[in-house]
């Protein structure tokens, strides 16, 4: 097994940086807590170099991009786990209640189905067009990350609200 090279500091802080300003930027907020999310900016650095792409560095990756989409940061899970936990499973993303201090962390439950109904969830998560919606010019493609939802031929190369790329769209009608 070959070693990954350590992301030095600069690395480190450079991506922060980057993920501060597109968090702020899309209105979440990343978690205030700088030693811990180091460590979690680290862990991606580690995983886009050993995978090449930034599978999420709590959870175990098969190191197959399309086994790994969902995980993919930020995963398909974070507005669910804001929404309900105030941060998402890793809690690198925060609600504005933990920024703020008026609530704290605590332990988020995995939302990710197991291996054997993960594929089934994506296959079968598109399904067909509901009744009424059979005479759309465009299909309806969905983020996997933030819900927006665009009708167009082909889903676009970037969510213009969260910056998920194009794979992590869906067909949603």
């Amino acid at each position: 097994m070959s070693s990954v090279q350590e992301p030095s500091e600069e690395e480190i802080r450079a991506l922060y940086e980057r993920l501060k300003t597109e968090a702020e930027e899309g209105g979440y907020h990343l978690n205030p807590d700088m030693v811990f999310v180091r460590d979690l900016v680290r862990g991606l650095l580690v995983n886009q170099r050993r995978y090449g792409y930034p599978s999420c560095p709590c959870r175990i990756a098969k190191g197959r991009r399309e086994d790994d989409i969902d995980i993919e940061c930020p995963c398909d899970y974070r507005d669910a786990d804001l929404g309900e936990y105030g941060a998402c499973y890793c809690a690198l993303y925060v609600s504005e209640e933990v920024l703020s201090g008026k609530k704290s962390v605590g332990p988020v439950p995995e939302r990710r189905p197991p291996p054997n109904l993960r594929r089934k969830v994506q296959v079968e998560g598109a399904g067909g067009r509901p009744a009424g919606l059979q005479d759309l010019k465009y299909p309806v493609w969905r983020c996997r990350v933030c819900g927006y939802l665009c009708a167009r031929n082909e889903p676009p190369e970037t969510c213009p609200v969260c910056r998920a790329k194009r794979d992590r769209f869906e067909r949603f009608i």
